[in-house]
C-alpha cells in the first residue's frame, strides 16, 4: 500500500484549485439555525441530482448535519466574503445580524446568496476526520450575480 501525502502538501496541491465559496445550514436537535463556511461541495451528475458536503467531526455543524433531514448549500457572491469569514469563525452565534428566510423545510436560506440548493439528507459515508453527507437536491433558486471565489488560502483571484 502505497503512503499519502502530508497534510501541508494535500492543502498545497488542493489551494491550486479555484473554489466557490458556501454556506451549509441546517437546524440542530434544539431547532437552532447552524451554518459553516464551505468551499469543497461537490455535486453528481443528475438524475437524481445529488449534492456532496462535508463535516468536519471537531464542528458544531458536525453534530447538526448528524441530525438534520434537510439542509441548504447557500452559494455566495462577490460581496459576500464577510459572511464566509463570520461562518467560518469559530463561534456558537454566526447567525448575529445575518439576514435570512427559511425554506419550506425551516433550513436557513441566506439573504443575497448567489443560488440555494435544498437537499433532503439520503446517507452520510465516513471520511477520515469528515463525514461525507449525500443530499437529494429538492429544490433552490438562482440569481445571476457573480461568485466569491476561494483560491490559495484567500478570496478571490
Amino acid at each position: 500500500m502505497t503512503s499519502g501525502v502530508d497534510a501541508e502538501q494535500f492543502r498545497q496541491l488542493l489551494g491550486r484549485f479555484a473554489t466557490g465559496v458556501s454556506v451549509l445550514t441546517a437546524r440542530d436537535a434544539r431547532g437552532l439555525p447552524q451554518g459553516k463556511a464551505a468551499n469543497s461541495d461537490r455535486s453528481v451528475a443528475p438524475p437524481p441530482a445529488v449534492a456532496l458536503v462535508g463535516g468536519d467531526h471537531a464542528n458544531d455543524m458536525h453534530t447538526a448535519m448528524l441530525g438534520a433531514t434537510h439542509f441548504v448549500v447557500n452559494i455566495l457572491a462577490t460581496d459576500q466574503e464577510a459572511l464566509a469569514r463570520a461562518f467560518a469563525a469559530e463561534t456558537t452565534n454566526r447567525f448575529d445580524g445575518v439576514g435570512y428566510r427559511e425554506s419550506r423545510h425551516g433550513v436557513p436560506l441566506l439573504e443575497g446568496a448567489l443560488a440555494h440548493i435544498e437537499c433532503a439528507k439520503h446517507a452520510e459515508l465516513p471520511g477520515g476526520d469528515h463525514t461525507v453527507f449525500i443530499g437529494l437536491v429538492t429544490g433552490g433558486a438562482v440569481t445571476e450575480r457573480r461568485p466569491l471565489l476561494y483560491f490559495r488560502g484567500g478570496y478571490g483571484l
